[in-house]
């Protein structure tokens, strides 16, 4: 070999070493914004699928446990009206009542809400064929909907709730900080197949990376289809979403007085309805004659013979200028409806269906009816239960892989870079979804004060050890 040839491959050999210590360093800053991700929101992942997995069957669970309240026998003869059910209710838990809720099928109870004189909230239960009281629960107090408030952490009140926004947040990062690491570097296992016993560490390594790679889009899928019910993200988005038109959706123009009262704030809602505003009734002049409203009994006969879907409930009028309202959200979303009726004539005053709304409130709404395992029945339901049990084993195992891996006595975070331009390059980019993200962006914020403190407090290790 020439000195020529020498030089060349001499040359080479600083240029090959220094290519990868960039990726070492890369590598290292990406696994050490992955773990401190994973440290935050492993814990909440568990809480979430588990509640998730819970709720996607809320209403075959709801009818199991509460089947003495909402379920009776099937009867031929016809219904007792819904007054007279009202008042029976009434009779037994005095009050006035503010939703009535029709059997949804023959085999179902109906339940009729009371606020009674103690202003306590209840749900009363009616045989529609008898009119027998079943018994009662506290209002939304369900064993599903306790599930509910705890898969959104709106039992901790909206601290916890933001919280959640920054776990969904960081969830999105750490799917794609994870999809980086488990990118194979001429490996041949762990990639797609688990190497290894349980009692070592490459096992739940691999189990790790492999459940991750298969569930990731599903984490990010619900993480973003969840966001529209956080804290900060989602009312904003839920405020573009429904525009300038007394946030009901593009396209939809009403020509009736609007109250300050939010549909929300009387009924469950679809998500983008949440800001929509209810109508007034016109109270007729008093002067000519006492105003009398139409009544429950005829107001139903309306909504039936417009067609409201079977499983719709009815909020009643809470003022003088009240309105009834008829809604339904079942799992089809074409059938997604919401009718106000004016309480003294009984005259429409809105009508609106999903084919109302507009394209980021249909978009959204799609999203969020897939979420809940709604859009595509069952298969939904089984495709996202093994998603949820996914996500608990990738986090498991994750906590198992770092408990194996880290150090007696420490934390166990990953080495630094060398170069510390690589973790702040990384962390710019993670930036990007954390200005998508306001609360995601200041929890980024707060980690990378954490690590410059524990960077110092290493280095003053080092130095006390030398001295």
């Amino acid at each position: 070999m020439d000195s020529a040839s020498d030089s060349r491959v001499i040359g080479q050999i600083p240029e090959a070493t220094m290519a990868r210590q960039q990726n070492v360093d890369l590598y290292r800053a990406v696994w050490r914004w992955h773990f401190y991700s994973g440290l935050l929101v492993l814990p909440f992942l568990i809480i979430l699928a588990v509640t998730g997995a819970l709720y996607l069957f809320s209403d075959e669970i709801d009818a199991v446990v509460h089947a003495d309240l909402m379920t009776v026998e099937v009867s031929p003869g016809p219904a007792i009206t819904a007054e007279r059910q009202i008042a029976t209710a009434l009779e037994a838990y005095p009050g006035t009542v503010f939703k009535y809720v029709p059997a949804a099928a023959p085999e179902r109870s109906t339940e009729v809400d009371i606020k009674t004189d103690d202003g306590e909230k209840l749900a009363v239960y009616i045989d529609p064929s008898t009119g027998n009281v079943l018994g009662n629960m506290d209002y939304r107090g369900s064993v599903m909907w306790f599930v509910r408030k705890l898969h959104s952490l709106a039992k901790l009140g909206p601290i916890a709730n933001g919280t959640l926004e920054v776990a969904a947040g960081l969830s999105i990062l750490l799917v794609l900080t994870g999809l980086y690491l488990w990118w194979p570097r001429g490996q041949s296992g762990g990639v797609v197949s688990v190497r290894g016993s349980r009692e070592k560490r490459v096992f739940w390594r691999d189990l790790h990376a492999v459940t991750g790679l298969g569930v990731g889009g599903f984490i990010v899928f619900l993480a973003l289809t969840g966001m529209p019910w956080s804290i900060v993200w989602g009312e904003k988005a839920n405020e573009f979403a429904n525009g300038h038109n007394y946030g009901y959706p593009t396209g939809v123009r009403v020509d009736v007085p609007m109250s300050d009262t939010l549909l929300s704030e009387r009924n469950l809602t679809s998500w983008s309805l949440e800001q929509a505003q209810l109508p007034e009734s016109n109270i007729p002049d008093s002067s000519v004659s006492v105003p009398s409203p139409i009544g429950l009994d005829r107001a139903i006969l309306t909504f039936n013979t417009l067609g409201l879907a079977a499983g719709y409930s009815v909020s009643m009028p809470a003022s003088a200028d009240g309105v009834f309202t008829g809604s339904v959200y079942p799992d089809d979303l074409s059938k997604q409806r919401v009718i106000h009726l004016d309480q003294y004539s009984g005259e429409v005053l809105l009508d609106m269906s999903y084919s109302d709304y507009g394209p980021v409130g249909r978009g959204l709404e799609w999203g969020i009816n897939v979420h809940m395992g709604q859009e595509f029945g069952l298969v939904n339901q089984l495709v996202l239960l093994i998603a949820c049990l996914a996500i608990v084993l990738m986090s498991v195992s994750a906590g198992v892989m770092w408990w194996k891996r880290r150090p007696t006595g420490k934390l166990g975070i990953p080495p630094l870079p060398q170069n510390p331009k690589r973790l702040r390059g990384v962390f710019a980019l993670l930036m990007i979804g954390g200005v998508v993200f306001p609360l995601t962006g200041m929890a980024l914020v707060v980690m990378v004060l954490i690590d410059g403190l524990l960077q110092r407090l290493d280095k003053q290790r080092v130095e006390l050890a030398q001295a």
